[in-house]
């Protein structure tokens, strides 16, 4: 095993989180227990899930957010379509990355790109 960093992110409602993470790519991982879930997308990326704490996770309030580093940005974008916050689409970002925004359940802002200048060497 390499090291690695993973979320721990509480939500209210598992199902529906997970839903939405399937929708980047997640799955779940063998080991998952009932309210613990272990969600992987097969490229490194990882984030369980629990029952937040009550109180935790006001609307329009949450601290949370992740940053999906993903090669395929375009076609990840296309999954979500207008719930892609801001313009709606992806786009390059003064700070160097092509990104697109999202507004996960519990507005958890999920941020999904990828370096605007591997971007460019990769298409000639």
């Amino acid at each position: 095993m390499q090291p690695t960093l993973t979320a721990i992110l509480p939500c209210n409602d598992l199902d529906r989180t997970e839903a939405f993470f399937a929708r980047l790519g997640f799955k779940r991982e063998a080991g998952s227990l009932g309210d613990y879930r272990m969600l992987a997308d097969g490229f490194g990326g990882r984030v369980h899930l629990n029952p937040a704490v009550e109180g935790w996770l006001l609307p329009g309030r949450n601290p949370f957010g992740l940053y999906l580093y993903r090669e395929d940005v375009d076609e990840l974008a296309a999954v979500f379509g207008a719930e892609i916050l801001g313009s709606g689409d992806p786009s390059d970002k003064p700070w160097g990355m092509y990104e697109f925004a999202l507004n996960a359940p519990d507005d958890v802002l999920v941020r999904v790109g990828w370096p605007t200048r591997l971007r460019r060497s990769s298409r000639g």
